[in-house]
């Protein structure tokens, strides 16, 4: 099957660069060509002229199974997110319950423009609750990473606290054969690290990812550690590397940082949901200080918005505003240009999600040989118009109004601004229910339309 997407305007995030109009060829799963003009006899040809077309996005870090409970948690900080969410609604979780979270929370990014989706699910009691949050990634089309995570329920007299628990390996091990080889879903581990958990679990956690070839990611942040002085202890065991990636890192110092970034371990950051909850800044300044740059989550749609264009430009606009105060401070005046261009904020949310996935030679960027993932915006749009830096339209101008199309893995998951081949009305309805269920299990308030 080959496809001639005609006419866009193309922003590669690659070697090639922008395009201010040309022509994409996809055959089946895969960019074959990028030229101003093809000619191709066999395809299916998709007029896209009066569009912007960017890689697909890729959303580093969501607990996608909280979807049902969107806004719940709007105006909590993250204390108050750890005693009522994970101590609280989140024991509630049935199977089914997982499921339909995490296939419309899916579903409604793609629906905004993400086409490769971290999913961070760490409230997966049974290997039932693994099966039905896979079960929906593959069901909604998303090219996704299941971060197989543990549940942090608040202690109880005479059971281990979730702090003293090994992560569960011959669970993981079952889902590695389980899913083997399937083309859109990799299987991951999301791990409690020394921040979260005992010196021994975080070296058995590390030493497990390590050996079963994984990513290990760990949120680090959020109070104080566990393990005191556990990531020294870590890297000197030589268990740090590049298959390590940090969500939040607001509580590295900065040698530590710096150690960290020398030793490839990658760096996610959720912007508008850090400094809402009470982590604090972002960590973008510190780590492009070190030549790095984080790749984007959203975190939480309990909370915020689902849509990862607004945590490129929440991100861009926080550090845009550090950095100018830092500067007015040292110098007592207006600093003369921006230090982070637009290009960066989108290279933010495409290049280095990939890249924190190790899968940049795969997606990330628009280029021949790798994955058809793509997202066309509607450039005519009232919101859009006149467009005279077509990157800077991307990430300050365009919502998800103007999501007109996403394509994952050369087939249409989206087009002219329609989810396809999907029914959502009975979803949306379960989605519903079970948001009801839970919520008012612990008597929160809920004003939903049925």
């Amino acid at each position: 099957m080959r496809t001639l997407i005609r006419g866009a305007t193309v922003i590669t995030m690659d070697a090639q660069g922008d395009l201010p109009s040309a022509d994409v060829l996809v055959t089946d799963d895969v960019i074959t060509e990028i030229a101003p003009r093809l000619y191709v006899d066999d395809a299916q040809v998709v007029d896209a002229s009066g569009s912007i077309m960017i890689p697909g996005l890729v959303n580093a870090h969501m607990h996608t199974w909280q979807t049902a409970l969107r806004g719940v948690a709007a105006n909590w900080s993250l204390l108050e997110y750890f005693q009522k969410m994970h101590a609280g609604l989140a024991t509630l979780f049935t199977p089914d319950d997982l499921h339909i979270a995490t296939l419309v929370g899916s579903l409604n990014q793609l629906n905004c423009g993400t086409t490769t989706l971290a999913d961070w699910c760490h409230n997966n009691s049974t290997p039932a609750h693994n099966d039905a949050a896979i079960d929906a990634l593959m069901q909604s089309g998303i090219r996704a990473a299941f971060f197989h995570g543990t549940p942090k329920p608040a202690a109880q007299p005479g059971v281990r606290p979730f702090w003293e628990v090994p992560h569960p390996r011959t669970e993981i091990e079952r889902l590695l054969q389980a899913h083997a080889g399937k083309p859109l879903l990799s299987v991951q581990s999301a791990i409690l690290g020394p921040h979260y958990s005992t010196l021994e679990v975080a070296m058995h956690d590390f030493r497990m990812a390590h050996e079963l070839g994984l990513i290990a990611s760990v949120h680090q942040g959020g109070g104080a550690p566990r393990t005191p002085g556990g990531w020294e202890k870590l890297e000197a065991a030589g268990l740090l590397g590049d298959n390590i990636n940090i969500v939040h890192g607001h509580a590295l110092d900065d040698g530590q940082l710096e150690r960290f970034c020398g030793l490839g371990m990658s760096f996610s950051v959720a912007p508008e949901m850090e400094m809402s909850d009470g982590h604090g800044f972002p960590i973008t300044g510190r780590l492009r200080r070190l030549g790095r740059a984080p790749s984007l989550g959203v975190d939480l749609e309990s909370a915020l918005s689902g849509d990862m264009l607004t945590q490129a430009r929440v991100a861009l606009a926080t550090q845009r505003c550090l950095d100018n105060a830092a500067y007015r401070d040292a110098h007592d005046t207006i600093p003369p240009t921006c230090t982070i261009t637009t290009r960066e904020a989108l290279g933010w949310a495409t290049v280095e999600g990939a890249r924190m996935l190790k899968q940049s030679h795969r997606i990330g960027s628009l280029a021949p040989g790798k994955q058809a993932d793509l997202v066309l915006i509607s450039a005519g749009d009232i919101n859009m118009q006149p467009v005279h830096d077509a990157v800077s339209a991307v990430v300050l101008q365009a919502s998800l109004a103007n999501i007109d199309s996403v394509m994952v893995a050369g087939r249409w998951k989206k087009r002219a601004g329609r989810l396809l081949d999907v029914d959502l009305a009975p979803k949306l309805g379960a989605l519903r229910a079970s948001g009801r269920r839970l919520s008012q299990a612990l008597a929160l308030n809920s004003h939903q339309g049925d």
